[in-house]
């Protein structure tokens, strides 16, 4: 693998795009809760001000690290289809011969029970790997392996 841009889903591009909209909703809401600096309040009021001022760090720490993503999935292009990479849509099969459409993705999406993380042991094994390659992993419940079926989206 390369450690070049990483691509993105669709989904996750959405994902990240609707995060952005609201984190910058949020920061315009803590901005005008800031008062003038030159307000002079009781050691309350100074705390309250400080502890909003720590708040809109955040917001733009995050917003920029978003916006970063954005723009190197922009760079990367379209997932691959020759070897599987976070955006990599594959079809594998279990050792009990259960079949299963993934995207490996970089967040876990509470609604997408075709997600598996980059960082989780099945889609740390499957990085990397093509159409017709047996794949070993392990979790903590023990190892099992898959065969990568097809790569690309089957309901595509």
């Amino acid at each position: 693998m390369t450690d070049g841009p990483k691509p993105l889903s669709a989904v996750a591009r959405e994902a990240l795009e609707r995060e952005l909209t609201d984190l910058r909703g949020e920061r315009a809401t803590v901005a005008g809760t800031l008062e003038d600096e030159d307000y002079e309040g009781d050691r309350a009021d100074q705390a309250d001000e400080l502890q909003r001022a720590t708040e809109l760090d955040r917001l733009d720490r995050r917003i920029s690290e978003v916006e970063g993503r954005l723009s190197e999935g922009a760079a990367a292009g379209p997932p691959r289809t020759d070897v599987i990479a976070v955006g990599s849509t594959a079809t594998v099969r279990f050792e009990d011969g259960t079949e299963s459409t993934v995207r490996i993705g970089e967040v876990a999406e509470a609604l997408d029970p075709t997600l598996v993380t980059a960082d989780s042991p099945l889609g740390r094994a499957l990085q990397g790997h093509r159409a017709g390659d047996t794949v070993a992993y392990r979790t903590p419940e023990g190892s099992g392996s898959v065969v990568v079926v097809s790569l690309g989206d089957a309901s595509a």
